[in-house]
């Protein structure tokens, strides 16, 4: 298949888009730049073989993408495209609604213009809200707690409902938890802009000396050691998830989680990292960051069962992954 991916530079897209060329698939990345760099489909090239085709474009822009779904004539989508930190989208909410709904819209609106049948949503598990663990696809949605989370979901909402009036068209909903590691080769990996605001970049970059020290947001959670829980899940798993979620994809909507199905609390895993890659973390407590909840973890069976998938990659090696990738990664900004 062709398959456009937007957001294809970015962290999760990159290592979507190996896996995607891997098992022979043409692959159209849509990127912006805005939380990536070029290098990136260069990098993928190099660990595939093959470069894929690459457009600097943003995915709101109607008239940029009716342009290369006219040219390419894809069979299939995958929507990374969005912008996705919790604590950004409650200081800047309006930006999130923006862009993330725009941009899904765009895309959706394209696919129906050019009969492009196969969506997959890169979704998220903060649509759950404040809900009881682990989280089933069953359940009904609570509140967000954040702005981005909220655009997920409405998102979601929106995909629904035109899949509900277009009986061809097939959607799938992936919503996962906390990506970290790289790609084995080292090329590949969480590579933030800026002050980043997920915690596995964080933590190496405090080991390789560009930030002093890790700031825990709280430690009064109602967890085993007071720090969020959250359900780590190494990057290259969740591409493959991904894959088979476009390759298997049937009309109508299906919704997926994808995790490990086990909670690590962020002292778990600053201690994890240590002792995998025999380094030390210095870390500050300071206060909760606004929009984040207690624990945050998946029910992935429906996902073994139904696409034959599962995590494969354990926390050690997503710790291992990750240290090799920053070390190796010498085009920071």
């Amino acid at each position: 298949m062709r398959i456009l991916v937007t957001g294809g530079a970015g962290y999760i897209g990159s290592h979507t888009c190996v896996e995607l060329m891997q098992n022979k698939h043409e692959v159209i990345i849509v990127d912006n730049l805005v939380n990536s760099k070029e290098s990136a489909v260069e990098r993928i090239a190099a660990i595939t073989g093959k470069a894929p085709l690459f457009y600097k474009a943003d995915a709101t822009d109607d008239q940029a993408m009716d342009l290369i779904f006219s040219t390419h004539k894809p069979d299939g989508v995958i929507h990374f495209a969005g912008l996705k930190a919790v604590g950004e989208s409650v200081a800047v909410p309006l930006a999130y609604y923006r862009n993330n709904l725009l941009s899904t819209m765009v895309i959706t609106d394209n696919c129906l213009r050019h009969g492009v049948n196969r969506f997959v949503f890169s979704s998220s598990a903060t649509v759950y809200g404040d809900n009881q663990v682990p989280f089933l696809e069953t359940m009904e949605l609570l509140p967000r707690t954040n702005p981005y989370g909220e655009t997920k979901a409405m998102c979601e909402r929106i995909l629904t409902d035109v899949a509900k009036v277009n009986p061809e068209f097939s959607v799938t909903l992936l919503r996962y938890f906390n990506p970290v590691g790289a790609h084995t080769s080292g090329l590949i990996g969480e590579a933030p802009q800026g002050i980043p605001n997920n915690l596995m970049p964080y933590i190496t970059q405090v080991a390789k000396g560009i930030r002093k020290e890790l700031r825990v947001f709280g430690n009064d959670y109602p967890t085993s050691d007071g720090t969020g829980v959250r359900d780590y899940i190494h990057v290259v798993d969740l591409a493959e998830g991904h894959a088979l979620a476009i390759e298997k994809a049937e009309p109508g909507v299906e919704v997926y989680n994808l995790g490990t199905g086990k909670g690590t609390s962020v002292l778990e895993l600053v201690k994890a990292f240590e002792e995998a890659n025999d380094l030390q973390i210095p870390y500050s407590i300071v206060e909760r960051r606004p929009g984040d909840i207690a624990e945050c973890y998946a029910d992935a069976s429906k996902a073994k069962e139904k696409l034959g998938w599962v995590a494969k990659r354990g926390i050690v090696e997503m710790c291992q992954d990750a240290w090799r990738f920053e070390k190796s990664y010498e085009a920071r900004a």
